[in-house]
């Protein structure tokens, strides 16, 4: 099947000009904004000289959005105007939205949209507004640092990020008023940070932020940065060790033991607990135990003692998860642990000891952690943004993400044809031809899927679209190139073009909400599990497609001669041999299905050479043998 790579669009700026570029890491608890400034890359300060902005947006009906330190102290007072890791919410549906629960203190707005809203004080809101918002701080602070607007952003992503969370991120740019260089994977942009791109091997980078994980196999190789794999979770995170010490914090005062941790609890009264979770932790990484005061529902208070060990057993089956991910990501790069040179931490949530020790266990070997895990991300993507904003024209350190799973079409039979399989090396192309089915087929339907299973059902529907104007011919006679194209950020465009007349019909596949970590995660596992089923059902479903082409090549030539061809008996014949294998046609057995089609050929071998016969008679009427016979050439 032929690949086509699409070259990453180069940018060039006279020698003289600096072009203001900066990268963002749009995080889940905390958000910066990084540029190179005298050929160092820095995150960059607010006025108060912190550089960390917390991802919390404070909306109310009288003021302007409250942005940052600012809204998270507010968060407790003020809950359901106070959004906080809206980037767990971006690109999903209501569906993920309510799988969520009560993780979520706020009040969504029920409408028949796909897209979310949150009901706050300045109007239902969806979280690419909330992260825009997010996006509009840091770019006003990079213009006051930088002195001038920016020419462009580089703003990093999780890796696993599907079609539809990475189109949401680059529509709050957008809103924010920002120029999109590009969309970068997590991971990647740390492995530049950390300078990488100097050491060639295969490296690990294991980025646990404060709501998402994300782990990436990369290859160096003469300056080229391939993923080789990428994997992870977008809804596990430092927030979830929080609330696992919650959980433990409630159970302790004999609250929500049994029912979960927000059981009863108000939203400010929850806000308050996961500040308490979330500070013990951090003292946790630091000190052998933590003192925990908290305030409780029913106006008493608790107070308790916890140390790490007790911390460690709450968050290990949280890091297990981690570290499961960690082991199909080396399984589909095909390296194993011993080919690993290098294992990179990232992620404000690495900080915690056990973490640590879990990896260096997996790993066999002690991971780099010696830039700040919060920042290094940022300072990832402002070097790639100096680079594609044309500052490093001889700079020639090359990214390749992949796709995290596989995309194709819907075929007869409810089957999936994969034109791009997963953590395929992006931005790529590839282009596949299809046909028609029924003669006088005028149009054609596209369905476009991701998933690694082979029926329709199992997979997940991305697209459809309609190609019109198809000249009419027999089954089979059109050609119909269906392309794909995926840009380096991830983005599908699928293409659909009748090689013969020439018209196409194109559609850019913008999901209006994303997949949720365990619909990615079982999309994995069941291709494995169900491996061997999967086979057996495609074979079944090809072969009950191959019979219904039979049949239906069968009824539209006896509808053109076969009252001329059969008698009466020769056509009752042929009747009974259709109407045997259409009783197949719910049959679970792929030989069954097979014997009928072959009997019907038999059966039908005579009336196919007198359609020969005649079709060959008809050619040759009122014509000489040597008006077939090319003439020789005279020297």
């Amino acid at each position: 099947m032929p690949l086509l790579q699409i070259a990453e669009p180069g940018q060039s700026a006279a020698p003289h000009q600096h072009r203001l570029a900066a990268g963002i890491d749009l995080g889940t608890t905390n958000s910066l904004i990084a540029s190179v400034r005298g050929g160092v890359a820095e995150t960059l300060a607010d006025a108060q000289g912190r550089h960390l902005l917390p991802s919390v947006v404070r909306f109310s009906a009288t003021a302007a959005p409250l942005v940052g330190q600012a809204a998270r102290d507010a968060a407790a007072a003020d809950p359901l105007n106070t959004i906080a890791s809206a980037k767990r919410l971006i690109g999903r549906g209501l569906t993920d939205v309510h799988r969520l629960g009560g993780q979520l203190p706020y009040c969504f707005v029920d409408t028949d949209a796909a897209v979310p809203r949150i009901r706050t004080a300045g109007g239902d809101l969806t979280p690419v507004q909330v992260s825009a918002e997010v996006l509009k701080t840091l770019a006003r602070r990079g213009e006051e640092t930088l002195g001038g607007p920016l020419t462009g952003v580089v703003i990093t992503v999780p890796a696993y990020f599907d079609d539809a969370q990475r189109q949401a991120t680059k529509d709050a740019a957008t809103l924010a008023g920002l120029k999109v260089l590009r969309l970068l994977s997590e991971p990647t942009a740390a492995a530049v940070a950390y300078g990488l791109d100097g050491k060639e091997g295969v490296h690990a980078v294991y980025d646990l932020g404060g709501g998402t994980f994300d782990i990436s196999i990369l290859r160096l190789t003469r300056g080229v940065f391939e993923v080789l794999a990428a994997g992870g979770d977008s809804a596990l995170g430092g927030d979830d060790l929080d609330r696992a010490v919650a959980h433990w914090v409630l159970e302790q005062a004999g609250i929500g033991a049994d029912s979960g941790a927000d059981a009863g609890i108000d939203p400010g009264t929850l806000r308050r607990l996961m500040q308490v979770a979330c500070a013990a932790k951090e003292r946790l990484s630091r000190e052998p135990s933590a003192t925990l005061e908290v305030d409780l529902p029913n106006g008493g208070r608790w107070t308790g003692t916890l140390d790490r060990a007790t911390f460690n057993t709450l968050i290990d089956a949280l890091i297990a998860r981690t570290l499961t991910a960690c082991r199909r990501a080396l399984r589909d790069a095909r390296v194993g642990i011993a080919d690993i040179d290098a294992v990179v931490l990232v992620g404000g949530s690495t900080r915690v000891p056990r973490v640590r020790e879990r990896v260096a266990e997996l790993f066999g070997r002690e991971p780099l952690a010696d830039i700040d895990p919060d920042r290094v991300v940022a300072i990832g993507a402002a070097i790639q943004a100096d680079l594609l904003a044309g500052n490093r024209p001889g700079d020639d350190l090359l990214l390749l993400d992949v796709i995290p799973l596989s995309l194709g079409i819907e075929t007869m039979g409810a089957l999936v044809e994969p034109l791009i399989p997963r953590n395929t090396t992006i931005p790529a192309a590839r282009y596949q031809e299809f046909t028609t089915f029924k003669d006088g087929q005028t149009a054609i339907a596209i369905h476009v899927l991701q998933g690694e299973r082979d029926l329709v059902a199992d997979c997940r529907s991305l697209a459809r679209f309609e190609l019109r104007g198809i000249p009419p011919m027999v089954a089979g006679a059109a050609r119909i190139r269906v392309t794909f194209e995926i840009d380096a950020d991830g983005l599908l465009r699928v293409g659909a073009t009748e090689q013969t007349s020439g018209v196409s019909a194109r559609v850019e596949v913008k999901p209006s909400y994303g997949m949720s970590d365990a619909e990615i995660e079982s999309m994995l596992r069941a291709s494995m599990e169900h491996a061997g089923d999967d086979l057996v059902a495609r074979r079944l479903h090809e072969q009950r497609v191959d019979a219904q082409r039979v049949r239906e090549a069968l009824r539209s030539a006896l509808a053109r001669d076969g009252e001329l061809l059969l008698s009466d008996a020769e056509r009752a014949r042929v009747d009974a041999a259709l109407a045997r294998l259409e009783a197949t046609e719910t049959s679970t057995e792929v030989t069954v299905i097979a014997e009928a089609i072959a009997a019907l050929e038999r059966a039908c071998a005579f009336y196919v050479e007198r359609r020969m016969n005649q079709t060959i008679h008809a050619a040759m009427a009122g014509r000489r043998v040597a008006d077939f016979v090319p003439a020789q050439e005279t020297h």
